[in-house]
């Protein structure tokens, strides 16, 4: 109850006023200039993180998503917290940041440590966010997909989906999940995805997510199917000296190098994975 009632204060203090999008398709991203973005980016914590800026663009991403710093932001499967570490700062002061990751109710466990490490993701999150970030814990709020309060809901300004559409249709839970997160949305609210991306002609084995890469036309596919519609893309986070079509899928690139010491000089040239990076609306 308790968390209820701090995150219905919390949403009830912003303003979340969204930008309209052009629908068009913006080949170098819109680079942010936002002033308290730059001085999260250039932060000491993100130290380690910032060597991978020349992959992920966070400034050009978010700024082609349209994030601003007084919006209701989600970030679906923050994982390890590379985003988190510049969302959670970025929004701290006026708007909200909350992590939601998959419905846990169904999933299958290998023991039960892991089970109690995912089912009390939740309660511990924001404390491990805090520790990530310099943001104190309550204001970090974390559900899971199907337990986001009834009042919270509908009020999303933006849904922010990194390199995860792929463990989604690989659990068999990508509907399920992209429906929940549609209900988060305010009427005007858009997702944004960052996805590995496998050739247009690619065989259904390189592009099934079970190697981590899906194919463009599919993701859009899948998103109108539960309710969205592509309002632009971007080229920000291509890579086409990703050849996409590894044996080891995507995780033979950087940051993983699956291969090891195998070629690694070649892998580490061609850099991190080739990405789609998309913006998609709720549709009516």
């Amino acid at each position: 109850m308790k968390k209820l009632l701090m995150a219905s204060a919390a949403l009830a203090m912003l303003g979340a006023a969204v930008p309209a999008t052009a629908n068009h398709h913006e080949k170098d991203g819109a680079a942010m200039t936002d002033a308290s973005l730059q001085t999260v980016l250039n932060h000491e914590r993100r130290a380690e993180d910032k060597a991978r800026d020349v992959y992920r663009h966070p400034a050009d991403t978010l700024g082609f998503f349209g994030v601003k710093p007084d919006q209701t932001v989600v970030e679906y499967g923050p994982g390890g917290g590379w985003y988190t570490r510049i969302l959670a700062p970025y929004l701290s002061a006026k708007g909200q940041y909350i992590a939601v990751n998959a419905d846990s109710a169904n999933a299958s466990f290998s023991d039960r440590a892991r089970e109690a490490r995912t089912k009390g993701w939740p309660e511990n999150f924001p404390e491990t966010a805090a520790k990530w970030t310099g943001v104190e814990a309550k204001k970090i709020l974390a559900f899971e997909s199907d337990e986001m309060p009834d009042d919270m809901k509908g009020k999303v300004d933006r849904i922010l989906i990194f390199r995860s559409l792929h463990g989604m249709l690989n659990g068999n839970r990508a509907d399920s999940e992209l429906r929940a997160l549609r209900d988060m949305l305010a009427d005007d609210g858009m997702v944004g995805i960052v996805q590995h991306r496998a050739k247009a002609d690619a065989p259904y084995a390189m592009s099934n997510g079970s190697k981590g890469y899906l194919k463009q036309a599919s993701v859009v596919a899948l998103f109108e199917l539960n309710g969205f519609e592509l309002v632009s893309e971007s080229e920000v986070n291509a890579n086409p000296a990703d050849t996409s079509d590894y044996e080891r899928g995507v995780w033979t690139l950087p940051p993983v190098l699956a291969l090891g010491d195998a070629d690694k000089a070649k892998y580490q040239a061609i850099g991190e994975s080739d990405r789609m990076t998309l913006l998609f609306k709720k549709r009516p």
